[in-house]
């Protein structure tokens, strides 16, 4: 077991919507050990909803014989958090623009702004076996004072 194995979370869930309030349970608890405050919890847990949402909905297409994995690696003054599906992948380039005056109406396609919004880092990759996985980063700044957009 490495040092970061050691600091990480995993859960590993069916692809359906009520799981999401535990997923955001374990989030709140370990941002709680890092440190963030309340408003910066609140934040993270969009950006956490929105990815795992994202990943039911169009990467498993709601199949729930297919998962959703969650890490969540615990650091001195950051968490980072990865969420992969079982779908086709898709490119983060061809998402269209939510502030586009055509989207601003529109009740949906707002998760990757936001998760790009709340968190530090946000990054996607395609793993040779399917699927894509967003990883998630939000850190503590140096002076203390916590950033949440």
């Amino acid at each position: 077991m490495t040092s970061n194995d050691a600091r990480t979370v995993r859960l590993d869930i069916a692809s359906r919507l009520d799981m999401l309030d535990m997923v955001q349970t374990v989030l709140s608890h370990l941002a709680g050990v890092v440190g963030f405050d309340e408003e910066s919890v609140h934040y993270m847990t969009v950006a956490l909803r929105e990815s795992v949402v994202n990943a039911i909905r169009h990467g498993n297409r709601a199949d729930e014989r297919r998962r959703v994995n969650i890490e969540f690696v615990v650091g001195e003054r950051s968490l980072e958090v990865r969420v992969q599906d079982e779908g086709a992948g898709f490119d983060p380039n061809t998402v269209p623009d939510p502030l586009a005056e055509a989207n601003l109406l529109k009740p949906d396609g707002r998760g990757i702004f936001f998760m790009r919004s709340f968190m530090d880092a946000v990054e996607y990759s395609f793993p040779p076996g399917g699927g894509t996985m967003v990883r998630m980063v939000k850190r503590v700044p140096e002076d203390g004072a916590l950033r949440t957009s």
